[in-house]
């Protein structure tokens, strides 16, 4: 994932609003999709590249506040900026709370919003890799039986096989075969790189 992958959603019912919008961001470079209403929006995002959602607050329907949640209850992870012409400390404070990047009020410098685009879709794409690494180091450890996990954990904590052998209750060759499976069933070539697997797996 890299930030040339990233694409800037942006939601807004002011049909000018969107052009002038799509033409910043696209003229700075990024890709740019833009959509009429947050229910628009629901149904056309596909959830897959990172990027940044650049939201309005009040939009007929469902407003942009309303959008945010239902993002968070779907534990979509789409760095938000709310630009509105109608904000106050209360609803920015409400918007942060809820995760949002940024809250910006109309009009809004050109460089200042694309600086937190920047920001935006920098957190996007960290978020996109490490979530990438997670899935692929759980895919590897999906691949191991219940007692090659447990010979796993032990020897990330550095425990020799016999201490291995002892702790499992089971012999010191039987171990030795859980440790040639499990590293070649990962294609590992230390307890280093099995620990770090487990940790980019959420396992340890």
């Amino acid at each position: 994932m890299n930030e040339s992958d990233a694409i800037i959603f942006v939601v807004d019912d002011d049909a000018a609003m969107r052009r002038s919008l799509a033409y910043l961001f696209d003229s700075a470079g990024w890709q740019v999709q833009t959509f009429e209403s947050a229910r628009d929006f629901l149904q056309r995002y596909e959830g897959h590249a990172p990027g940044c959602l650049l939201l309005d607050v009040r939009m007929p329907l469902m407003s942009g506040l309303e959008l945010q949640q239902e993002l968070v209850r779907h534990a979509v992870a789409l760095p938000v900026i709310f630009l509105s012409g109608h904000g106050d400390l209360a609803m920015a404070v409400q918007t942060m709370k809820a995760g949002a990047c940024d809250f910006l009020e109309k009009p809004c410098k050109d460089q200042v919003l694309l600086d937190a685009v920047s920001r935006a879709v920098a957190r996007s794409v960290e978020e996109s890799r490490s979530a990438a690494s997670t899935n692929t180091a759980q895919a590897a450890l999906a691949t191991l039986t219940a007692r090659e996990r447990e010979v796993a954990l032990l020897m990330a904590e550095g425990k020799a096989s016999k201490v291995i052998a002892r702790e499992l209750g089971i012999s010191d060759k039987t171990v030795q075969v859980h440790r040639h499976n499990t590293m070649e069933k990962l294609g590992l070539h230390s307890a280093a790189e099995v620990a770090r697997l487990l940790m980019a797996g959420g396992e340890i």
